[in-house]
């Protein structure tokens, strides 16, 4: 793969959590061609394992383990088994995150035909059981496996913790309440840590994509013949650079934050990473 910097990651561990995923398992790649020894995390591990597999047989390290992000016990677990096949962890990527269906409204604007018709899902029918699914996993699967992998990083004196939070953290997006406050909690958690560890050698910062057309956003952004959605003409519009974002296109912003060399002096930042999405007012 093509990297845009190569810092040397020899004997280094790196954890990644939701490691299989589209945009993470592309930060897996970019890592063990650094030469890290890298733990996916991942849910379902079959996907970890493939992974694992592939980068292998580049030539490089990586393994697959099992984790629930919300789960204390399958945190803690998998944290014991990182230890015992690659030591302690150097750089923790929380990559797991995501949004739900049960959590997104069917339009943009109070509607109250929306509201009245029972095919439809307002703001009124999200139920907090909804709420709780996205929060958990986005917040709840932040901070649990840095609690368990930040310890390595106290122990030792040195490390890099590395959150992926959104452009919904700046921007709230229509539909999707219960993503964007979670994303802001993100970004916000980032900084709170980034103070908390300032004085032990630890770094924490995170990365906000722009938009990225994944399996997770696909009926949003595309109708099922293919054709973009009125949204995606929205996004688009609204970004400069007027393209989605592709999963090489954060491989340096990543690489750069996680490398005391390039980045030592840099703590509780938020980069957007998004084509100017975030720059541009609309005129």
């Amino acid at each position: 793969m093509f990297l845009p910097i190569k810092p040397d990651f020899s004997g280094k561990t790196v954890v990644v959590t939701g490691g299989a995923g589209v945009l993470c398992s592309e930060f897996c790649r970019a890592y063990a061609a650094c030469g890290a020894k890298v733990a996916i995390l991942n849910r379902t591990l079959s996907k970890a394992e493939k992974l694992a597999d592939e980068i292998c047989a580049e030539g490089y390290i990586a393994k697959a383990f099992h984790v629930d992000v919300t789960d204390p016990e399958s945190v803690e677990q998998a944290h014991k088994e990182v230890l015992a096949a690659f030591g302690k962890c150097d750089i923790l990527v929380n990559g797991a995150g995501g949004n739900d269906p049960s959590a997104t409204t069917d339009c943009e604007y109070f509607d109250q035909s929306i509201v009245d018709n029972p095919e439809k899902k307002s703001f009124f029918d999200l139920s907090p059981d909804a709420f709780s699914k996205v929060f958990n996993l986005n917040i709840t699967g932040t901070v649990l496996p840095t609690q368990a992998f930040a310890k390595d990083m106290t122990e030792t004196g040195h490390g890099v913790i590395l959150n992926i939070s959104s452009m919904n953290s700046f921007t709230p997006l229509t539909k999707i309440p219960a993503y964007s406050s979670a994303k802001a909690g993100v970004s916000n958690f980032t900084e709170w840590l980034a103070v908390h560890f300032a004085k032990t050698g630890i770094r924490c910062n995170a990365i906000a994509p722009g938009f990225f057309s994944t399996a997770q956003n696909a009926k949003l952004l595309w109708n099922e013949d293919g054709t973009p959605t009125a949204r995606t003409g929205k996004i688009l519009a609204a970004t400069p650079m007027n393209r989605f974002g592709t999963p090489d296109d954060l491989t340096g912003a990543l690489l750069f934050l996680s490398d005391d060399n390039c980045s030592r002096f840099i703590t509780g930042v938020v980069l957007p990473v998004d084509g100017g999405f975030n720059a541009y007012s609309g005129v």
